[in-house]
């Protein structure tokens, strides 16, 4: 376990955020993780709408609590007058300022780059929508299951009868990597420069990028990759495989030799390697279904457990097929220390420290705010007292 650190990477910087759902929270929760003070502004009496998906976390949203952690929360009815005045005060000493509203939106209420760049030379504005800010898809409703149908994902996944869609807020999840990489690399531009700048992120975009090899794989034309269920589309063998047992073993070849060492080791019959059925990729990947017939023969004599042995005395990649259960208590994570307990209004949760382990520090694992559990802290840091705060809320600006 790495030695105890107290210096982050952007203690000192402060995001200012009107967000909701993923992609923005996401991205403003890699910023926490590396010190940044995040202020995020929801709406009074409801919030971020994410927070209302579930309530499989002690009664709280599942992908709240994941991309919520370490930020404050200032509730905040932006079309008010008088919250107005706040957020200015805000963007006075905001490093960044993160919104995923609906389009058009920001500007409308002045919080457009052009219109803030004046008076904040500094600041960092990142926009993340989900078509980008002009051409014809701009106004066009955007979420991640739309962003997955609309960027061919779902063309290239799922079984040949039938697509299917990431287990997980894929396009969301790619839209706000890329957005926290952008703010990384303006903050060490204005380090360089002292300008701020504005940061344009679609979700489109970012995954049009993360197909790219589906993509070029179809170039001018060419058939694209079928969709091969939890296989992979273009080597063979490279997939899900039943043992003896019942379980299944994902197993992937990656070259030539592995397919001999392979044939020997494993499947123990070395002159099936020189098939010419078989003997290159483009054609395992032809006669996919009869190899499939010869490897599962072989397989069902043994174990998960035996074939896993196999497989790694033959220095064969292969990983066990997971269930959730199974990764909650993954031992891999545990031996290398990689849980955390951060706590909720509901009580204290488990939590995985974020990838990209520092020597230089720990990642911040605060707690996952109420709904304008900072309200009253960070108004009164601004100079707004008890008399007024109550005056706020009963116009209902916060």
């Amino acid at each position: 376990m790495p030695t105890t650190k107290t210096l982050r990477p952007l203690d000192g910087i402060t995001v200012v955020t009107l967000e909701h759902a993923i992609a923005a929270p996401f991205c403003t929760r890699q910023l926490a993780d590396l010190g940044a003070r995040v202020i995020k502004i929801e709406r009074p009496g409801v919030g971020d709408f994410a927070r209302a998906y579930d309530t499989r976390v002690n009664g709280l949203a599942s992908h709240f609590v994941w991309t919520n952690r370490s930020k404050e929360s200032l509730t905040l009815d932006v079309k008010h007058t008088e919250a107005q005045q706040i957020l200015g005060q805000l963007l006075e000493k905001a490093d960044v300022l993160v919104q995923n509203l609906a389009p058009g939106a920001a500007a409308r209420l002045g919080l457009s780059y052009e219109a803030l760049k004046d008076k904040h030379p500094r600041l960092i504005v990142c926009n993340i929508s989900g078509y980008g800010p002009n051409g014809p898809y701009r106004d066009k409703k955007a979420y991640d299951l739309l962003i997955q149908s609309e960027s061919g994902f779902l063309s290239t996944t799922g079984t040949p009868e039938e697509m299917a869609k990431a287990g997980c807020s894929i396009a969301d999840i790619s839209a706000g990597m890329h957005a926290y990489s952008s703010i990384l690399a303006a903050l060490i531009q204005r380090g360089i420069t002292g300008k701020g700048q504005n940061i344009e992120i679609s979700m489109l975009e970012s995954m049009a990028e993360w197909m790219s090899y589906p993509l070029y794989y179809a170039y001018e034309g060419a058939a694209p990759p079928p969709r091969a269920g939890a296989a992979h589309a273009t080597i063979y063998p490279y997939g899900p495989f039943p043992a003896g047992d019942g379980k299944t073993i994902m197993l992937g070849l990656q070259n030539e030799r592995e397919w001999q060492v392979f044939c020997d080791k494993v499947l123990e019959n070395a002159a099936l390697a020189a098939d010419p059925r078989f003997n290159s990729n483009a054609q395992r990947n032809t006669h996919r279904a009869a190899l499939r017939e010869i490897i599962i023969a072989r397989l069902s004599t043994m174990t998960l457990e035996a074939v896993a042995a196999k497989l790694e005395a033959a220095q064969i990649a292969n990983a066990a097929v997971n269930t959730m259960a199974d990764l909650w208590a993954h031992p891999q994570l545990k031996a290398r220390d990689r849980w955390r307990e951060v706590s909720t209004s509901a009580g204290t949760i488990p939590a995985l420290l974020p990838p990209g382990e520092s020597s230089a520090f720990e990642p911040r694992m605060d707690a996952v705010p109420a709904l304008g559990q900072h309200t009253d802290a960070i108004l009164a840091e601004f100079g707004w007292d008890e008399e007024r705060r109550v005056a706020l809320r009963e116009k209902g600006a916060i």
